[in-house]
């Protein structure tokens, strides 16, 4: 009972596992900004062959860190779309692992329309059924020029290959 008892504790102290996640062929590193930012992409934890990816907020950047399609907000979303599935597939996940997503719009009153017209439409595209649980937000995001970010989570089994 005792050696069961600290093997418990044992687990109940072990650190988890996680590591940084990234796509640098889509989307730069935080650090790599002319005014460097201290945050990971994603975070990838790994617990007993579940794991759970966390996307940071992504928005219409670039490779290079720059803000692309001004002004245009459903281009910027498909550009957030593309930034998302990029990190996602770098992970092995894909838009089906997706359980949740946060959506933050510059403009919700203005743009609500059209983001839910091109959200519903690249859900479609992915074959998403059930839909990720989801909550739309008005918020002045860190860049003026940006009009949307989205924050995600995923979560798939991993198998082991023993």
């Amino acid at each position: 009972m005792i050696l069961e008892a600290e093997f418990l504790n044992e687990i109940a102290l072990a650190p988890v596992e996680k590591r940084a996640i990234t796509n640098l062929k889509v989307l730069n590193e935080a650090y790599a900004y002319a005014k460097p930012s201290s945050f990971s992409r994603g975070m990838r934890i790994d617990l007993n062959g579940l794991t759970i990816l966390l996307i940071s907020g992504t928005a219409s950047i670039d490779e290079h860190g720059v803000s692309i399609h001004i002004g245009d907000f459903r281009a910027q979303l498909r550009r957030t779309f593309q930034n998302i599935t990029a990190l996602l597939e770098a992970e092995g996940a894909t838009w089906k692992d997706i359980v949740r997503t946060t959506c933050y719009l510059r403009d919700i009153e203005r743009d609500y329309e059209a983001f839910n017209e091109e959200r519903t439409a690249f859900y479609a595209e992915q074959g998403l059924d059930p839909l990720p649980a989801s909550t739309g937000i008005q918020a002045i995001l860190c860049r003026p020029e940006l009009l949307i970010e989205i924050e995600a989570i995923a979560m798939f089994r991993t198998v082991s290959k023993t």
